[in-house]
Order: structure tokens, then sequence, then C-alpha cells
């Protein structure tokens, strides 16, 4: 088939290099363009981040030579060069916002690693495995902006890929009223390294701005219904979280206790069978990057461990381990994903892949 032509926006810091990484070999996308501050720009991308690639694979040679364009001045000149652009910028986000919405108005259809546009009422926040259906209100989207082509769409953040997709499944089937979560976060969540971050090696640091708000709040997005022009957020359940910066490179941890309604608590066997059967849009797409399994059950009480099972199908599945009885919530367990793949660019590549099997991206 014919590859789709690719640009990666930001692609100089760490989830602009994963996304480099992803690309390499990918059966329906080609990197065709790379574009990053105006620092970079001119420079071949091998040279822009010299002393700074962080990932564990070598930098791919179709990336090695290509020029770094300037994000924010060459937007046009990339929108004609591509069919869409992930995007990975490190700016403000009301800048992000307005950078977003400039390649979306020049009929760039834009994937995107960042938070800036979680909350616009007509940018649809999708995990392939939970909301799919939520890219419906780009058609509404485009009336508003005006576009055909162009449009904006965005993945949730990285620590809900270890916990919601665990929890998903439950809620549509029991119902859960309540649940709390502590994420213990890797530091490649915060783009660094140990080599650059040596404060953090030995250590744990009991905050992270604005994760918890974001953990509280982008579930009930996830969970919302699309209306004619927006989407309509869920008010339930209610979660309450907490998030810990921990000394790992890679891989969010998290701590879930969950609560049913009243008759609706199911047995522990009834939970393990609903994560081993649950599938999602992706897997019913056959999607190049998506898991075969989603979600998979460790019963050694020692597992997941994150060194061990963060790259679990390719970093693209979800680990969970120690489900319970809790005496204060129905259950407890532990879940486990790579925040850096299925939380971050792997996420976002899963959804590009997804607007282009349904359509909504298309080759120009």
């Amino acid at each position: 088939m014919e590859k789709y032509k690719v640009g990666i926006i930001g692609g100089t810091g760490m989830v602009g290099q994963r996304f480099i990484t992803l690309m390499e070999n990918h059966p329906w996308f080609q990197l065709t363009a790379i574009a990053a501050s105006s620092r970079s720009a001119g420079k071949t991308y091998e040279q822009a981040v010299a002393g700074r690639w962080a990932m564990t694979t070598p930098m791919p040679q179709e990336a090695k030579n290509l020029m770094v364009l300037d994000a924010t001045a060459d937007v046009e000149k990339i929108a004609g060069m591509v069919d869409f652009v992930f995007c990975a910028v490190d700016m403000k986000k009301e800048e992000i916002r307005a950078l977003e919405e400039q390649y979306a108005k020049a009929e760039c259809p834009v994937v995107s690693n960042n938070s800036a546009h979680r909350w616009t009422d007509d940018v649809p926040m999708v995990v392939p495995e939970i909301n799919a259906d939520h890219i419906r209100i780009i058609d509404a989207q485009r009336k508003r902006l005006g576009t055909k082509r162009g449009f904006i769409a965005v993945k949730s953040n990285c620590s809900l890929q270890s916990y919601i997709p665990a929890l998903h499944p439950l809620k549509e089937k029991y119902g859960i009223e309540k649940a709390l979560v502590c994420t213990y976060q890797a530091i490649s969540g915060a783009g660094k390294t140990f080599e650059r971050w040596p404060e953090m090696v030995d250590n744990c640091i009991p905050y992270i701005g604005g994760e918890e708000e974001k953990s509280e709040r982008e579930p009930m997005k996830l969970w919302g219904t699309v209306g004619e022009d927006k989407i309509i957020a869920a008010t339930a359940p209610s979660i309450t979280a907490q998030c810990f910066r921990v000394a790992c490179q890679d891989g969010h941890m998290a701590a879930v206790f969950m609560s049913f309604p009243e008759g609706k608590k199911p047995s522990i066997d009834e939970i393990k069978s609903v994560w081993a059967g649950f599938s999602g849009r992706a897997q019913e797409l056959d999607l190049p990057s998506a898991p075969k399994q989603f979600l998979h059950y460790y019963e050694d009480e020692n597992r997941p461990q994150t060194r061990l099972d963060r790259m679990t199908e390719n970093g693209m599945a979800v680990n969970i381990g120690r489900l319970r009885e809790d005496s204060q919530y129905d259950y407890k367990f532990v879940c486990l994903s790579h925040n850096t793949l299925r939380g971050a660019a792997g996420g976002a590549v899963l959804l590009a892949e997804l607007l282009c099997a349904e359509g909504y991206i298309d080759r120009k």
C-alpha cells in the first residue's frame, strides 16, 4: 500500500524521538518532515539532537539526514509536504493551542501528544480500545474551523494508561462507584534521563505539577458521550489520585482501589475473566500498533514489575496484578504501562492508525 506521509512537530524532545523510532519500518506511515524550534531549524536531524539522543535503539537512518524545519515559521510548507502530523512540542499551553489550530486550518490533521487541547469541547481525546467512537466529533470540529481535511485529535495523559484500561471494562459491565489511584511515574514522563536528572537517582518526589488534576478529570472525558458539537463529560465514577515521580526510566505503575455499586460487586474470577476477554476497536480493526491482548493479568504476586513487563507486546499492552479484596474498598490491584509507548507516542500512533482506518485521514 502507498504510505501516508507523516510530519513530526517537536521531533527533538523525548516524545518526539520516540515518534521518530516508531516511524521506522511502520507499515502505513513514512516519515517525511521533522520540525522543531528555530534553534534546531536548518540543521540535519542528527546534528539537531547531537548528544541528546535518549532512546535505547539507534537513531533511524531515514531521520538522520532530514533537514529540521521551523515548527512555527514553516507551517504552510510542512502542511504541503505531509498527509498529517504528530505534535509533541514543548511550549506554553496557549502557544500549543494556537500552533495546532494553525496546522489544522492549513488542512493538515494533527494527532497530538500535548495536553493543550484535551479540554477543547470538540477535540476528541481517544484511547482506541476505550472510546474510538469519539472521533465522530471531528465533523463538528471541522465545521467550527472551516476545514475540509484539517482537525485536531489528542491522546490522554500518559498516567491514565496505567489504570483506566483496567477499570473501563469493569465499569461497562458492573458500574464502578469510586476509585482511588496512586501512580508511580517514570522520569521519562518528564522528558528526562538519569544522566540529565541525577537528583532522581535513589529518590522519589511526591509531586508532579498538574498530574493529579489530569488523573481525576481526564477519565471523565474519555467516558463521556458525543453530543452535537462537543464531547459531554461523564460525571461518575468519582476518582481521587495521588502522583509520585519515582526512580525508573520508563514505565508508570498504579496502585488502584475500587468499589462497585451495592449488589453489583463481581467475584475475583469474574473480574479476571472480563479483563482476559476485553478488546476494543483497535483489535477489531487489527491496527498495526495494537496489542493482540490488550490487558495481561499476572498470577505471580511479584508481578507486574516495571523493568520486566513494561515492554509487553512492544510496550502497547497494559499489565495487571495483585487483585485482592480490600478492607475499605471492594478490591485493589496494581497496573503498569509503558509511558512513552502506550502512554505517549505509541498511543498517538495507534490513534493515527484508527483515524486512517476510519477515513478521517486520507492521502492527498
